[in-house]
């Protein structure tokens, strides 16, 4: 992990670009920033080894891989999600992140499976996805996530995950106010997954008739309601106003990071990944629009859309700070420049 985020920040620093973006969100940026590096990137790197550690053990050499990829290849996920740790005490700072960083190894474990495994099929998606509303919910009882597959013995790793995750949410006070909120982001989650990993031309259906259905009161297209339902933004957020001592906030912050800071996240990540979706045949939001500029439209709108949110918030700037690092660090991950995308990154940054 803070290899990975050395070579970003080495990057912006080389970047006239992105310090001008760095610099325009005023000088407590930067200085968060540090604060962010120096303080909560540590903190989830102590956490994610704790989790590759047990993942290591896993009996099955498939479930095994697939664990320890997850870990290897998207340790940035979990700095992105202990980020707004950066405003907390310390030891909030240390509850915050032992929750987010089981809990995102769950998202990216699955999301692995989901990718990569040879032998989940699509009844699985709904029963492995329970173990993200379970772990949302700390009066669940484990069950059997691989029921419908895939076969193999994960050596407890799963419900070892859930079981971390619930142990730190039940110490939250106030957590209760959540539940509602974080039942229907999983079940979000689980519904976009599942239609996302259907064969081509019968996902993009399925996902614009789930729109239909679900999303158009969000004043979003079909696929930034499947990236906004794809993120983790509507969760992290309202979870940080809670142990922040202010649970009256969650509520705001669940509506400014859901739909547009939760879709920008998604399609960040998605733009950033189109090498690897082409490889594997698979669906790349980001490559839904009409070209670059209407990529960059929209980004402009959803950022928009997330400021003018923020300012009901206790602390906006807090939010804008995620917002702004969030971008700043997709955008300057190794793959924009593996893939020669670096124009459009800095573009994209602009729209900002």
């Amino acid at each position: 992990m803070q290899d990975e985020i050395g070579w970003a920040v080495r990057h912006v620093l080389r970047s006239p670009a992105r310090l001008r973006f760095l610099a325009a969100g005023g000088a407590a940026v930067p200085l968060n920033l540090v604060t962010f590096l120096r303080r909560i990137v540590p903190l989830a790197s102590a956490e994610l080894a704790v989790v590759r550690a047990r993942a290591s053990t896993i009996p099955d050499d498939a479930l095994r891989h697939e664990a320890l990829a997850s870990v290897d290849d998207k340790a940035y996920h979990v700095a992105g999600a202990a980020i707004l740790a950066t405003f907390l005490p310390p030891r909030q700072a240390s509850a915050y992140v032992a929750i987010v960083a089981p809990l995102e190894s769950i998202y990216d474990y699955l999301d692995n499976l989901c990718d990569r495994h040879p032998d989940v099929a699509i009844e699985a998606y709904p029963v492995l996805h329970q173990a993200i509303a379970d772990a949302l919910d700390p009066a669940s009882q484990p069950r059997d996530y691989y029921a419908r597959g895939p076969a193999g013995d994960d050596g407890g790793y799963l419900a070892w995950l859930v079981a971390r995750t619930q142990a730190g949410l039940r110490a939250v006070d106030g957590y209760e106010r959540l539940l509602a909120p974080f039942r229907e982001a999983a079940e979000l989650y689980a519904s976009m997954q599942t239609y996302k990993h259907l064969p081509a031309g019968r996902r993009e259906a399925e996902l614009i008739a789930w729109y239909e259905r679900c999303g158009q009161g969000l004043d979003v297209e079909w696929h930034e309601f499947a990236c906004a339902a794809g993120s983790q933004f509507q969760v992290y957020a309202p979870l940080y106003e809670t142990i922040a001592g202010r649970p009256e906030a969650a509520a705001a912050a669940h509506a400014a990071h859901f739909p547009a800071v939760a879709a920008l996240h998604v399609l960040l990540d998605s733009f950033i990944d189109q090498a690897e979706d082409r490889e594997h045949g698979e669906l790349c939001f980001a490559a839904v629009y009409d070209g670059p500029q209407r990529l960059r439209s929209r980004v402009a709108s959803l950022a928009g859309r997330a400021e003018r949110a923020f300012a009901g918030l206790p602390h906006p700037a807090q939010h804008r700070f995620v917002l702004r690092v969030m971008a700043l660090f997709y955008l300057t991950h190794p793959k924009v420049y593996a893939q020669g995308l670096n124009p459009q990154a800095e573009a994209l940054l602009r729209s900002f």
